[in-house]
């Protein structure tokens, strides 16, 4: 079934747990994250960011996202994963996205609020949900930004007037994660997060989840984040899968990279405690 974030990621802050957002870059991914959730009767956030538009248009993701989803017996998000402009939510919304995030992290305290108030005001008319990004979680490679880029820690002063003044309904803070393969385990501020979680009501996200190391993530499941993002997992196991089978045709290739991924997307479910709801 397709639904919106709001009462799900609510149940994951209150009972300590986070659901995962899945990166698709085609049909073929995102078949494997919404049948592999169904069979463990656990919700997904089934996930396209604006950057992958070169490898799947907008539109393409809406059909076959919004498809998966209304025939899925387990709850689905189909959500816009870092929407750089108010067009391109828009236009998520219009074409049947349940939750957008507008990313205007890069932008001033001041712009950021007045960009995402606006998407705020927009999507709740059409019962969307959204998910905005204070402070700018930064990049380790190109496989999900278009250039590296580095972190700046969420300020803890800002949070309160951000949500307040954006009525935003989950919010992404950077809190030491980057997106991309990291070269070592990254060190999470989590007294950062400790204090963002006492100041608000709101579902916290977590970007950058990828090879940032099980405990950490799960200790960020237990102290306020209900939402994790994975992708450079998922591709970096299907191509190791490919590059160490051997195969007689193109199928055989494909199951061997959708059992990898799947088999992630299990791990993740178990680290993260996902729940039903």
């Amino acid at each position: 079934m397709l639904i919106n974030s709001k009462e799900a990621l609510l149940k994951a802050k209150s009972e300590k747990f986070a659901i995962i957002s899945a990166n698709f870059i085609d049909n073929n991914s995102a078949r494997v994250f919404v049948k592999t959730a169904e069979d463990n009767n656990l919700p997904i956030i089934l996930s396209y960011a604006q950057s992958h538009a070169d490898i799947l248009s907008i539109e393409e993701a809406a059909s076959f996202g919004k498809y998966l989803a209304e025939k899925s017996k387990s709850p689905v998000i189909l959500h816009l994963d870092h929407g750089q402009d108010i067009g391109t939510v828009l236009k998520a919304i219009e074409l049947g996205f349940s939750s957008v995030m507008i990313d205007a992290s890069s932008e001033s305290f001041e712009n950021n609020i007045r960009i995402t108030k606006e998407v705020v005001e927009k999507a709740h008319k059409n019962g969307v949900t959204v998910e905005a990004e204070l402070g700018h979680v930064g990049a380790n490679d190109k496989s999900e930004a278009d250039i590296i880029t580095d972190s700046v820690y969420t300020e803890v002063d800002d949070v309160i007037e951000f949500v307040e003044r954006t009525n935003v309904d989950s919010l992404a803070i950077s809190i030491g994660t980057a997106h991309g393969l990291y070269k070592g385990i990254p060190n999470i501020n989590f007294e950062r997060l400790k204090d963002i979680d006492a100041l608000v009501d709101i579902p916290l996200v977590l970007h950058g989840g990828s090879s940032s190391g099980d405990e950490n993530l799960k200790k960020c499941a237990k102290n306020g984040i209900s939402k994790i993002n994975i992708y450079t997992d998922f591709i970096n196991a299907a191509y190791k899968a490919i590059e160490n089978g051997k195969f007689d045709n193109y199928i055989q290739m494909k199951e061997a990279a959708d059992s990898a991924m799947r088999d992630v997307l299990i791990h993740y479910f178990d680290v993260f405690e996902t729940k039903t709801i």
